[in-house]
């Protein structure tokens, strides 16, 4: 009886305990998706009631959206490719970099290629903006200028050519955040007995010291890197309209996804289309994550 009622006590606890999250949880992430996913089919400006239009907004986005196609999509696939899996594979390498040191040095070393992700969106603008400047005041176009390896300053955030580049060049800077940390940590907690046994097994070098016992040692650690690399691919897809000071930003060099969305969310006002691009956005990412865990979850063999 006793134990019965202890049981009834734990599970009560533990519910109670879990409430508060639940509740958040339905709140602000169940109820927003599924209201974006019931607004993707209506045409809702969001002062009038939504109109019913069944499957039109995912046509428009596939077949009549040329700027989707043509511009937001291969932008957000280079950018995800840069800063996704680059600055996960660059991410993996620093953290291994750094557990060859010693303590002091490698936790210096750890704030300072942590601190960027810290900043936010006011001071990238500041401190990357005045680096690429568009007038001589700018440090790229002064630098250039002394060297005589331009004539005249050039744009660089109001340039097709170079504006996508940059975006990437910050994302990365600012891209090493909490999964670099987790990396770090799961790279320092491999049992040295793996590695002398792997010597005695055959291994002979670095690189195989990290294909066969680190990345195996630490796939927790780098699983949930990966997954914060996902996040924070998308999370930095503003940082067009940051730099470049307006959305669209110019010739749509630097729209992605996240961008189009708040572009026709926010400043046409057309809700019920932009719910339908943040609702294969939500696709893509689940897509990207199941993906990534089945590479790198552990299972035993």
């Amino acid at each position: 009886m006793k134990n019965k009622i202890s049981d009834r006590l734990n599970r009560s606890s533990a519910a109670i305990m879990l409430a508060p999250y639940a509740i958040l949880f339905v709140i602000f992430i169940i109820i927003p998706v599924i209201a974006a996913m019931v607004l993707s089919f209506t045409d809702f400006n969001s002062v009038e009631m939504p109109a019913w239009l069944g499957l039109d907004n995912y046509l428009r986005l596939f077949t009549n959206d040329s700027i989707f196609m043509q511009k937001v999509l291969p932008n957000t696939v280079t950018f995800a490719v840069f800063v996704g899996f680059g600055g996960y594979v660059l991410g993996f390498l620093l953290a291994w970099c750094l557990s060859q040191i010693t303590k002091g040095p490698r936790t210096v070393l750890a704030i300072i290629i942590y601190s960027p992700s810290m900043t936010g969106g006011v001071l990238i603008q500041t401190v990357w903006s005045v680096i690429f400047n568009g007038d001589k005041s700018g440090y790229l176009n002064y630098i250039l200028l002394k060297f005589n390896v331009i004539d005249e300053p050039v744009a660089w955030l109001q340039s097709e050519g170079s504006l996508l580049v940059i975006m990437i060049i910050v994302s990365l800077w600012s891209s090493m955040g909490v999964g670099f940390l987790a990396m770090l940590s799961g790279i320092l907690n491999v049992n040295e007995e793996l590695y002398e046994a792997g010597y005695i097994d055959g291994i002979r070098n670095r690189f195989q010291e990290i294909i066969y016992i680190t990345i195996p040692a630490a796939k927790p650690q780098m699983l949930f890197g990966a997954i914060m690399s996902i996040v924070n691919t998308f999370q930095t897809g503003n940082i067009g309209v940051t730099l470049s000071g307006s959305n669209p930003t110019p010739n749509y060099a630097g729209q992605l996804i996240v961008t189009h969305i708040e572009d026709y969310g926010y400043l046409r006002y057309e809700m019920g289309y932009a719910a339908a691009v943040s609702v294969i956005l939500l696709v893509g990412i689940y897509l990207l994550s199941k993906g990534t865990e089945h590479l790198l979850s552990s299972r035993e063999e």
